[in-house]
């Protein structure tokens, strides 16, 4: 998605037709690849359902619905990969073991990324007239698992990304967002140094800071965000380059190295501030659930999206 954003489209296609090349029959993809071969066959749900998020992004760049078309079989057969994982609640599982049976209980930050994914692939069938009705209820019962039963996910409430995932990935907007990332800011967020990766340790990232930066964005924080995209400044080396993240209280990087999904991060941040191509919309303009339309147990639920944006993702 950075390469697209950046104009680079033929190392952007490449990574696209790695992609198809390496998908498994089920949809799915190996967790782990190394040299060629598959030292862990077990296949997350998230890394099944993003790559339509970064197909519905390429065609929003670039306007090539021959891509999309030839991409859809790829999307489809990773959707339903994830969704045979959907529990009863609506969260996903998030993976699948080697052995075929899958584990025992899902993430938030997971299943608020696989709803971007899943509006971004109703959206891509839609345009290509393929109706999913199954996949727009699969969505909504999962956006609002994410937004109403924060209990039916495992705790990893340590971890930055599970309190500004359900903002990020569009389940919460209005309100309810505004609320949700009030109330941990002061334990994430470092000042003039960016966001924890996790809250008992002193150490800031740049990718979180700036998916962030991203969800903010997506709220209509425009100047918190475009903060925290200059505060994490620091971590750009003089060659241009992104240092994964900062340990402040030993005063270095840490770990060594220079990471391409800071960099992605980074160049994701600034096209959602700037506006710059036409895939700069694509976290603002996920469509939020109504919260209140998908009681679990009959009873409307309090702690909805209010105010939500709606309306479809923007094809143009």
């Amino acid at each position: 998605m950075a390469l697209s954003a950046c104009g680079l489209r033929g190392p952007a296609r490449r990574a696209y037709a790695w992609l198809a090349a390496t998908q498994r029959p089920d949809g799915s993809w190996p967790v782990q690849t190394a040299d060629g071969s598959v030292p862990d066959l077990a296949a997350e749900s998230n890394h099944a359902v993003y790559p339509a998020v970064g197909v519905w992004h390429e065609f929003l760049v670039t306007g090539d619905g021959g891509f999309l078309a030839r991409m859809w079989p790829l999307v489809r057969a990773g959707i339903d990969f994830a969704l045979g994982l959907q529990a009863p609640g609506g969260e996903i599982i998030w993976r699948r073991r080697g052995d075929g049976t899958a584990d025992t209980y899902a993430l938030l930050t997971g299943s608020s990324s696989m709803y971007q994914g899943l509006r971004c692939a109703i959206a891509l069938a839609d345009h290509l007239g393929q109706d999913q009705p199954d996949w727009e209820l699969a969505a909504a019962q999962l956006g609002h698992a994410v937004a109403c039963h924060e209990y039916a996910f495992a705790d990893k409430s340590r971890f930055a990304m599970d309190w500004y995932y359900p903002v990020l990935g569009g389940p919460l907007r209005g309100a309810a967002a505004c609320e949700r990332l009030a109330r941990h800011w002061d334990l994430f967020v470092e000042p003039r140094l960016g966001v924890r990766c996790v809250s008992d340790e002193p150490w800031v990232t740049g990718a979180e800071t700036c998916e962030l930066a991203i969800a903010l964005d997506a709220i209509g924080d425009q100047g918190r965000a475009l903060d925290l995209l200059e505060q994490i400044q620091h971590l750009r080396d003089p060659d241009g380059e992104y240092w994964t993240g900062w340990q402040y209280a030993n005063q270095a990087h840490f770990p060594n190295e220079k990471s391409s999904w800071t960099a992605a991060a980074v160049v994701l941040a600034a096209d959602a501030l700037s506006g710059a191509t036409g895939g700069a919309g694509i976290f603002a303009n996920v469509t939020s659930p109504d919260a209140l339309s998908l009681p679990a147990d009959g009873a409307a639920c309090g702690c909805g999206s209010a105010d939500p944006v709606t309306g479809p993702l923007k094809h143009s």
